[in-house]
């Protein structure tokens, strides 16, 4: 077993990092105990407080970004992330890898695996990240699959947990199609003791496995069809695009069906005057959100799309460093 890290800084207690996050994979909360979970949160949080404490900590690093899908945030703040830590980035777009159609993902992750530190995949099918994973000797981040974007998830727990002071008893609403992002948070409420209320219409609710999972593990999560009753109460309301990456086909039949669990300013007072909303964007404004409700004092979003540059580059420290 490789001795655990220390992550010491002037003023602060050392911070111990779990043994089993040095040079593993990063693919699912679900994977994650609720202790490497917590440490990913502090160290990000360290991090966001002290920047140019860690700036040299991955020189000499290299990490690569295959990325299937197009990408502002996840790009940009890997990207960021990556080069204030002292390392560097290479970006390999669909054009230039064809992941299974140019050639083959395993010869993919072992090629990379002689060359760069780390890969961040961005991909279609969930099955491509783990079929990176099984192959590569270096580590493998989800950057986004069609089951789960776990950095996402982390950096959603990192801002309600900045806003609300803590995560264990609070509550999270999830408003509309139960989908990745969905199951990742599912994932982080188990381990975190978050309490989470799910609204989707019939036939749109998450996974079935990975919503017994998270039970098993001890999520108090709730299903209902009733967007009112989901955020009754709730510290945040968070909600998604109805349509994602590779369902265009269905977006017309989505927009119907998700018409009325917009979260709009009715929906907010019915959550009371203590929520926060949250999206993870880009969001389809005047859809599942208006603008109101994008815009108000009460919106997170774009703290939550810095948070994805603090808590990646913890990630990355953790796996790397």
């Amino acid at each position: 077993m490789r001795n655990p890290k220390v992550v010491a800084e002037a003023g602060k207690e050392p911070l111990l990092r779990p043994a089993a996050l040095a040079r593993r994979h990063l693919l699912s909360l679900h994977d994650l105990t609720p202790s490497e979970i917590e440490y990913l949160l502090t160290l990000a949080q360290r991090v966001k407080a002290a920047p140019d404490h860690h700036k040299h900590a991955l020189e000499g690093k290299t990490l690569a970004m295959l990325f299937e899908k197009p990408s502002l945030r996840t790009r940009v703040t890997f990207e960021v992330g990556m080069g204030q830590l002292g390392g560097q980035v290479l970006y390999l777009g669909p054009q230039e890898v064809g992941l299974g159609q140019r050639e083959a993902v395993k010869d993919v992750a072992r090629n990379l695996s002689r060359w760069v530190d780390a890969v961040v995949a961005r991909v279609f099918s969930h099955q491509t990240v783990l079929e990176l994973a099984e192959h590569a000797s270096i580590p493998v981040i989800n950057g986004l699959s069609d089951f789960e974007h776990p950095c996402q998830a982390l950096g959603d727990y990192l801002t309600l947990l900045e806003h609300k002071g803590r995560l264990e008893g609070t509550t999270l609403a999830w408003v509309g199609d139960g989908n990745n992002v969905a199951h990742s948070l599912m994932y982080g409420a188990a381990r975190l003791g978050v309490r989470m209320r799910i609204a989707t219409p019939a036939g749109y609710e998450p996974d079935r496995s990975a919503l017994a999972e998270a039970r098993r593990e001890g999520g108090a999560i709730e299903l209902t069809h009733d967007p009112a009753q989901a955020v009754a109460g709730a510290d945040a309301v968070y909600t998604d695009v109805w349509t994602s990456m590779g369902q265009e086909d269905e977006a017309e039949t989505r927009e119907q069906v998700f018409r009325p669990y917009q979260v709009n300013a009715r929906l907010m007072l019915a959550a009371g005057p203590q929520a926060l909303f949250m999206h993870c964007s880009p969001a389809h404004r005047g859809q599942e959100v208006t603008d109101d409700v994008m815009d108000a004092p009460s919106s997170l979003v774009c703290d939550q799309a810095e948070n994805r540059l603090h808590i990646q580059k913890a990630i990355l420290l953790a796996l790397l460093s």
